[in-house]
């Protein structure tokens, strides 16, 4: 840890910004109730309380956009357009690009994966032939959402080397090859949090022909993303990791190829003239967005942006920072704990480093029983399981998966210091409660724990995730 950090251990005392539930009780199988200790923020990150604020403002004034008179629906309209221009602010984009507001980062890669088959199909593509016309390329790390959508389409993948440096020299090598149309690489990885260079990836990219779209579902909440700074293409983001959990999405890129895309959801607003045999699409978002959009999503989206975006920024990365290297340090003195990453170098690449993350696993126990345990005994919650990165866990040789801790603005040390313990605890003493596996989770035995009067206890969904996941 370096001595910039260590001059500021109170900034890690606290939550950087206060955020719904962050004194939520979570009750113990064994009696009483502790503080919830979210340790979860990479899978969905609580509202920041000037988000929810922001959403109960904006709620009197709700109605049809683009298409209403009347006065709320004049406001509703004036709300969901300036997102888009916050959010444009909040990425760095150029003045010609397009932000669309989609569900989240999913839909997003989805949409242009579209976009890119449009491309294909005009240079004389078709499903099942040669592939000359252009192949997608992407990194063995990839989230799902990375990954999924470019397999239908000609493809290839990289398998990321031990390092930054020799993992970009592979990525070249394929660049050179030729015949690369897009390069798809996260911005940080989900499961071990290291970030990747994308200036550097967009400028290989531009150098062989090719252009970039950037996962940045869990850069985007933890460092700042200028495209026009590094020359990203497009970039792709989801509300419900930015502290904005009320299903908006967003992507962010180049017009021309969103323009000629095929519309992602063929619909009313995405239409300049319909008849009975045929239709005239429209260009710019709307394209893209047919149907009443989610004001709502896309007006607390943009809000948690600016929020972030007035965050000072050293503040921000040292909170984080403080936090990660903390349940580092207390994990490397308990015998049984193993730590995952996956390059040598991301912390000494100057353009890399690690967001609030940390992958781990515990000898001798299953990631989901350590999960289900944490969560019952200590009200710690984490993520286990495979994190939607299948390739990865296999290739790190963690096949029935791991454990994975994240922080945000709304964590504190006192989270990390009970993950710590409650570990501790675990390969000291064993498990303090008998579980059992339910549809496929681990359960604590006899668990009499209520949930709140109005969340039904719905079979099947209590537990830790299936390792599978």
């Amino acid at each position: 840890m370096s001595h910039a950090l260590l001059e500021k251990p109170s900034l890690a005392d606290s939550p950087l910004l206060a955020v719904v539930g962050q004194d939520l009780a979570a009750p113990l199988i064994q009696g009483g109730h502790v503080r919830y200790a979210n340790l979860d923020y990479a899978a969905s990150a609580p509202a920041v309380e000037e988000v929810a604020a922001h959403l109960n403002e904006v709620l009197p004034f709700y109605a049809s956009v683009h298409r209403g008179a009347g006065f709320a629906s004049q406001v509703s309209t004036s709300v969901y357009e300036n997102a888009r221009t916050i959010v444009a602010d909040f990425v760095g984009a150029r003045a010609d690009d397009t932000v669309i507001f989609t569900r989240n980062t999913t839909d997003s890669l989805n949409l242009l994966a579209g976009c890119v088959e449009s491309i294909l199909k005009s240079r004389g593509y078709a499903e099942g032939r040669s592939n000359v016309h252009g192949e997608v390329l992407y990194l063995d790390i990839e989230h799902h959402a990375n990954l999924l959508p470019w397999q239908g389409l000609p493809h290839r993948s990289v398998i990321a080397a031990s390092s930054i440096e020799s993992t970009l020299a592979r990525v070249e090598t394929q660049l050179r090859a030729g015949n690369v149309l897009l390069l798809a690489v996260t911005g940080a990885s989900n499961v071990t949090g290291e970030v990747l260079p994308v200036a550097e990836l967009a400028t290989l990219a531009h150098r062989y022909g090719a252009r970039i779209v950037v996962d940045a579902a869990q850069l985007a909440p933890h460092r700042r993303i200028d495209l026009t700074a590094t020359g990203i293409d497009y970039v792709a983001f989801s509300g419900h990791k930015l502290y904005a959990p009320f299903g908006a999405g967003v992507l962010v890129g180049r017009s021309d190829w969103l323009d000629s895309g095929a519309p992602h959801l063929a619909g009313g607003g995405a239409v300049k003239e319909v008849r009975l045999e045929s239709t005239s699409w429209t260009d710019g978002p709307a394209r893209h967005e047919g149907g009443s959009p989610n004001v709502l999503g896309a007006a607390t989206l943009a809000k948690a942006a600016s929020i972030l975006t007035a965050l000072d920024a050293d503040d921000w990365h040292n909170h984080e920072q403080l936090l990660r290297q903390h349940l580092i340090n207390g994990f490397e003195k308990i015998e049984g704990v193993t730590v995952h990453t996956l390059f040598t170098d991301a912390d000494t690449h100057p353009e890399c480093g690690s967001i609030g993350v940390v992958n781990f696993s515990v000898t001798g126990y299953d990631s989901g029983l350590v999960a289900a345990y944490l969560s019952a005994e200590h009200g710690v919650g984490v993520r286990d399981g495979k994190f939607c990165a299948h390739p990865l866990l296999n290739r790190l040789g963690l096949p029935s998966g791991s454990l994975r801790a994240s922080f945000g603005v709304g964590s504190r040390l006192e989270d990390a210091q009970r993950l710590i313990d409650g570990v501790a605890a675990l390969l000291r003493d064993g498990l303090g409660w008998d579980y059992v596996v339910d549809a496929g989770r681990w359960v604590p035995a006899n668990d009499d724990r209520v949930y709140p009067a109005w969340a039904p206890n719905t079979p099947g969904t209590a537990g830790a995730a299936p390792c599978n996941t």
